[in-house]
């Protein structure tokens, strides 16, 4: 099986973090909540990858952040994902749903965001708690 590299970035703002709702026409995690990124192309870092999907779905150009690490997580089709993630703690414009990826993005305090009930990842609770 073929590992698919992603990487995607969290803002993170007066304690609450974003995330998108995967819209319901995606192939995969279609209406779940998700960190927002995408998929590196082969000529790209997962850092160069995260800042351009941070652009293209976000609307915002991170100015500071934090690689966290990297992740193997199970997609929804049955892929092997390795996700790095970023933190964010500042970026350049105001996020919104910039394209067709998310039907919105919206703020959520780490306690609500853990226990949302379609979670695009069962890692994410574990993660988000490390961004107290």
């Amino acid at each position: 099986m073929t590992l698919v590299r992603v990487a995607a970035g969290i803002p993170v703002r007066h304690g609450m973090i974003l995330l998108g709702l995967r819209a319901p026409h995606r192939k995969s995690f279609a209406n779940c909540w998700d960190v927002i990124g995408g998929h590196v192309e082969d000529s790209e870092t997962p850092e160069a990858a995260f800042l351009r999907e941070l652009g293209e779905e976000a609307g915002i150009a991170p100015t500071r952040y934090e690689n966290l690490g990297a992740w193997i997580v199970d997609g929804s089709d049955g892929s092997r994902l390795e996700l790095a993630i970023f933190r964010i703690d500042a970026w350049l414009g105001e996020p919104y749903a910039a394209n067709d990826e998310h039907s919105r993005l919206e703020w959520f305090d780490i306690t609500a965001a853990c226990a949302l009930p379609n979670l695009a990842s069962d890692h994410y609770p574990e993660l988000f708690k490390t961004l107290r």
